[in-house]
């Protein structure tokens, strides 16, 4: 069995491609080229797929004695991954680019190349976990939740479960970082990355203006009755919930509550006016590979960080669906991705709209 291991360069993966050698895979190492430092105007730093990155995988994988390979991907991840977060913001959405980059690149594009290999399964170093049962396959959260990755995978399908490796998904982090450093890898304290990995400083509004080489025309915040509060500096620069950094002045907190394109507006309003009991989703995947006949009870995360809170999803047309919380949840945002559960087992999601 061969077995093709998606190795950014970080600890993570480098054990994840350890413990698969260990089950007996003839294992190959490969990195994906999705831009250059200078493409995103960062002339050296921490950040996946860096030069330095690529220069840690390949020690790894000589330590290891694998085959290493670097696949230049980079158009691919401009068109699926870049080219979209720019496109959310100008809509006044709020992108999840480690998702897209799951989707297009990691279990799209490289799974393109482990057949070409003829490798039976690709390996990463998320912390999820799969399990076979009568139906199929399931998506897991990790045994560790404090590290769980589940949330961004929530786009897999049976297929790319059947022919995918989580070694990691027994661990902890600590546990992850023991095995590197008894193994002598360079990268066993190197530090995670906790950027969108083209946007290394942070600063996505000015990662924005320099793909784009555009500005964008301020314009006004309003409150909900329509009324100028003040002006804007542009709505790339604000999502659903913010309440640093819009400079006006008020009695009272004011949160962004919406955002409007057309009208180059930003609605402020009070933190009463973003809460929701019930919110829409669209392109939903069902990782069983059907959609539920009826409605379901479950929970549903709304954000990365956020804690997974019970529901009914009604299953729409369209490849759409309904979730109706059963208490009102803060600053369900568009283009953010709402993840559903059933205890431990993923059961797919849809991006909110």
């Amino acid at each position: 069995m061969k077995a093709l291991i998606a190795m950014s360069g970080g600890v993570d993966s480098s054990v994840a491609a350890l413990l698969t050698k260990r089950q007996g895979y003839d294992c190959i190492g490969c990195t994906m080229k999705l831009y250059t430092n200078e493409d995103v105007g960062i002339q050296k730093g921490h950040t996946c797929c860096s030069l330095d990155d690529v220069a840690d995988a390949r020690s790894v994988a000589n330590k290891l004695d694998m085959p290493y390979y670097v696949f230049n991907l980079s158009d691919s991840f401009r068109e699926k991954v870049i080219d979209k977060f720019i496109a959310c913001y100008e809509c006044g959405r709020t992108p999840n680019p480690c998702i897209d980059c799951n989707r297009h690149l990691k279990f799209d594009k490289l799974f393109e190349r482990a057949q070409m290999l003829d490798c039976d399964k690709v390996v990463t170093g998320h912390y999820a976990r799969i399990r076979k049962n009568g139906q199929g396959y399931q998506l897991l959260k990790a045994k560790n939740e404090n590290k769980d990755q589940s949330y961004v995978l929530y786009r897999m399908t049976q297929e790319q479960l059947a022919h995918t490796l989580f070694p990691l998904g027994e661990l902890s982090k600590d546990e992850v970082r023991q095995i590197a450093d008894s193994s002598g890898f360079v990268n066993a304290n190197k530090p995670d990355s906790q950027d969108i990995c083209f946007v290394p400083d942070g600063d996505y509004v000015a990662a924005i203006k320099r793909f784009t080489g555009k500005e964008y025309p301020a314009g006004d915040f309003v409150d909900t009755a329509g009324n100028k509060l003040g002006t804007h500096k542009g709505i790339v620069g604000y999502t659903i919930g913010q309440r640093k950094g819009l400079g006006i002045s008020a009695t009272h907190p004011l949160y962004v509550c919406a955002i409007s394109p057309e009208k180059n507006e930003i609605v402020l309003g009070e933190e009463k006016e973003l809460m929701s009991k019930t919110i829409f989703l669209e392109d939903v995947n069902w990782i069983s590979g059907k959609a539920p006949e009826d409605s379901i009870s479950c929970s549903v995360k709304i954000r990365y960080r956020h804690r997974e809170q019970p529901c009914i999803v009604t299953p729409l047309p369209g490849n759409k669906a309904m979730v109706e919380f059963v208490q009102e949840q803060r600053a369900a945002t568009p283009g953010q991705a709402a993840v559903m559960y059933l205890d431990d087992v993923v059961l797919g999601g849809g991006v909110i709209c």
